[in-house]
């Protein structure tokens, strides 16, 4: 929305201003956490940085040089700011602010949650640390490992990620031509082939808002995603995990061994069973985790190696050398467990036509 426009709308409803020009993911982000609250929902958005217009602005993210909640400014580029969410030590962009100060809120608006429920706080905290303090880091210029010391320690990258993170892609959303431009390029009379005009060297401030619109909403797309998942299968997944958790002796003398029950929305365990670990002091101690193909009677089993910690390509410990990339009988003969079905070539899974089966595979992995 253009400066003047601002001003025609101040009364009619709130505002929510940040800077114009060049756009980052973290604006694009805070703007759309915002709009997800209900007094915010059918907000308009003015980008600027006349300090006059964003004064008639509700709530302002990124710019002002002001971090104030009790005058819903949220920017994080002075000087003297030192902001970060409880417990981490990345410093807050206007993403972190947002979802510092309404998290809880949007929780709430978006799941049904009450704001003081427990599952509330464990989604809060779950969805700052896998999701939003990466846009924090990346604003801020924070790396996730310490540069020098990788190039102390002679470590190169084995490829070029840059344009595989959510901030790359929102980048390009500044040089994309906008929806009003049309996205298929000119035509020989100057149009482009959705009928509008050709893109101008020089965009207007609607053209240059209509690509920033764009660039929310695909960060959006992709907040709604993660807090969807992390609620409907991430959350109801650590009372099953904590209860296969309780149950490791069942199946190993020294708990190495974990059966994760089936459930037909998926049970997402590793993230629990690292957290169930930590909070008992036993952190490396599951090896193995064993659950079904399906909720069938008949269903196939598979054996997965835990990964070192989230994320992780390394496991704690790989299933036996021999029997990585060996399948069916050959595999069962080699391992003498019968109803093998395969193990990974790198040996963080395998598989067998039994339950039973696919235990006695992880008790002789354990072993060995």
């Amino acid at each position: 929305m253009s400066e003047p426009d601002a001003k025609r709308v101040k009364m009619s409803g709130p505002v929510i201003g940040t800077h114009n020009g060049h756009f980052h993911a973290d604006e694009a982000l805070a703007v759309f956490l915002l709009r997800l609250l209900p007094q915010y929902r059918s907000a308009s958005l003015v980008r600027t940085r006349d300090a006059e217009v964003l004064k008639t602005c509700t709530v302002v993210v990124d710019v002002g040089g002001v971090h104030d909640d009790n005058l819903l400014r949220y920017d994080h580029h002075q000087r003297e700011f030192t902001a970060t969410f409880p417990g981490k030590n990345t410093k807050l962009s206007s993403a972190g602010l947002v979802w510092m100060h309404y998290g809880h809120r949007i929780i709430s608006a978006v799941t049904g949650l009450a704001e003081k429920d427990g599952d509330n706080e464990l989604l809060y905290q779950k969805i700052y640390e896998d999701f939003v303090e990466a846009f924090d880091a990346n604003d801020n210029g924070i790396s996730a490992y310490d540069p020098a010391a990788l190039r102390t320690a002679g470590i190169e990258k084995k490829v070029n990620d840059k344009g595989f993170t959510i901030a790359s892609v929102v980048n390009r959303f500044n040089y994309a031509p906008s929806a009003r431009e049309g996205a298929d390029g000119p035509t020989e009379n100057g149009t482009t082939t959705s009928g509008a005009p050709a893109p101008k060297k020089e965009k207007s401030q609607d053209e240059e808002d209509a690509r920033f619109l764009r660039a929310s909403a695909f960060v959006g797309e992709q907040f709604s995603l993660e807090i969807e998942d992390r609620f409907q299968s991430w959350l109801p997944a650590r009372g099953v995990v904590k209860q296969a958790f309780g149950d490791l002796q069942q199946y190993d003398p020294k708990g190495r061994i974990i059966v994760i029950p089936y459930r037909s929305e998926g049970v997402p365990w590793s993230d629990h069973l690292y957290a169930l670990e930590a909070e008992k002091g036993s952190e490396g101690q599951v090896l193995y985790a064993l659950f079904a193909e399906n909720g069938e009677p008949n269903s196939k089993w598979r054996i997965r190696s835990v990964s070192l910690e989230p994320g992780s390509f390394e496991n704690r410990k790989g299933l036996p050398e021999a029997w990585r990339g060996v399948r069916d009988d050959e595999l069962s003969k080699v391992s003498g467990v019968p109803g093998c079905v395969f193990v990974h070539a790198s040996g963080f899974i395998g598989g067998n036509m039994t339950f039973d089966g696919a235990l006695e595979m992880a008790r002789k992995a354990v072993e060995l």
